[in-house]
């Protein structure tokens, strides 16, 4: 696949030196959570700042992994959870691909899916399912962590953008894109 800065990726032979931070960072801020189904948009790049923000006050170290936890749907799109299991082979090239982002950004095999990043995965999920998704019973199902007390006021893409890049910046003391 092609990039929208115009790279090569092989999302079924996902390699370390090819996983870009402005790839991911453009990809998944164009690309809105609950496959579309949100009172108005709210991108998976948002989403993984928001994350990041909640592990970083519990447990700093986890903040990176935090922040790219969903960095695999830039290059294998986000899938709503329900029907992953029923896609064969999805999670086998979805894991390929998370071992590239580890290894590319110097995280231990296996830190995208920690139980600490999925606890607070978790918690934001059920703020998103009150704010974003809408409606009485949303956030029923499913659900393991109390919501938030603050509500979400979701940003634009182009802020969503530039937030997962300065976040990244800041946890991975390298320079963010331009």
């Amino acid at each position: 696949m092609q990039t929208a800065h115009g790279r090569q990726f092989w999302p079924l032979d996902p390699r370390p030196e090819e996983v870009h931070i402005d790839d991911i960072a453009h990809a998944l801020s164009n690309m809105c959570r609950f496959a579309g189904h949100c009172r108005e948009f709210y991108s998976v790049a948002e989403h993984c700042v928001r994350v990041s923000a909640l592990a970083n006050a519990a447990e700093p170290e986890h903040a990176l992994a935090a922040l790219l936890h969903d960095a695999t749907e830039a290059y294998v799109v986000d899938v709503p959870r329900p029907l992953k299991p029923f896609l064969d082979g999805y999670k086998s090239i979805e894991a390929r691909v998370a071992r590239a982002i580890e290894t590319r950004f110097g995280l231990a095999i296996g830190a995208l899916d920690s139980p600490f990043v999925k606890h607070w995965d978790e918690v934001l999920l059920a703020t998103e399912a009150r704010d974003i998704m809408g409606g009485e019973s949303a956030g029923k199902w499913s659900l393991r962590a109390a919501p938030l007390p603050n509500r979400i006021a979701p940003w634009t893409p182009r802020d969503a953008r530039e937030r997962f890049l300065v976040r990244f910046s800041a946890l991975s003391h390298v320079p963010a894109p331009a």
